[in-house]
């Protein structure tokens, strides 16, 4: 039985091929996430007024992956105290977020987000917003797996 976890952390190019990376990942699509317009494009996204983050939802076997494992993951590879942005890119389609599924994610979410801020790892806070799922709109076609259909490891940052 699989499950689903869905995060923002910046550009979704790079955000899905590190968790397609991840053993026990089964799936993953880029998509939009959080906003308040129905069925938009990355043109409308992009336009900043959507309310939208790009987002990765994951699929995944929790037998083989733990959803804190993923939460490593996803600290791991943005910077968590960068407010509507991750390097270069600015807006806030950029913003990090965690739209947890369950109470259960939401609690390790939040469990793993105290710790992080408590380790002190970080000068400034973390910016990271933990909200409920909202409705996932998958990204066109040439956005999925992108970065794997052009040979590149990872984004420019």
């Amino acid at each position: 039985m699989s499950e689903m976890a869905t995060f923002g952390a910046g550009c979704f190019w790079g955000i899905e091929a590190a968790f397609r990376r991840v053993p026990g990942v089964i799936d993953t699509a880029v998509g939009y996430s959080g906003g308040h317009m129905p069925n938009p494009t990355y043109e409308d996204v992009c336009t900043d007024e959507t309310g939208h983050a790009e987002v990765v939802q994951v699929t995944f076997d929790p037998a083989k992956v733990s959803y804190e494992q993923l939460l490593d993951v996803f600290w791991q590879i943005h910077d968590p105290t960068q407010v509507n942005r991750q390097g270069p890119d600015f807006g806030a389609q950029y913003r990090t977020a965690i739209f947890f599924h369950s109470p259960e994610q939401e609690a390790a979410a939040n469990k793993s987000k105290a710790a992080l801020e408590a380790s002190g790892k970080f000068r400034r806070p973390i910016a990271t917003e933990i909200t409920p799922a909202a409705p996932f709109y998958r990204a066109e076609e040439y956005h999925q797996r992108y970065l794997e259909k052009r040979g590149a490891a990872s984004c420019h940052f």
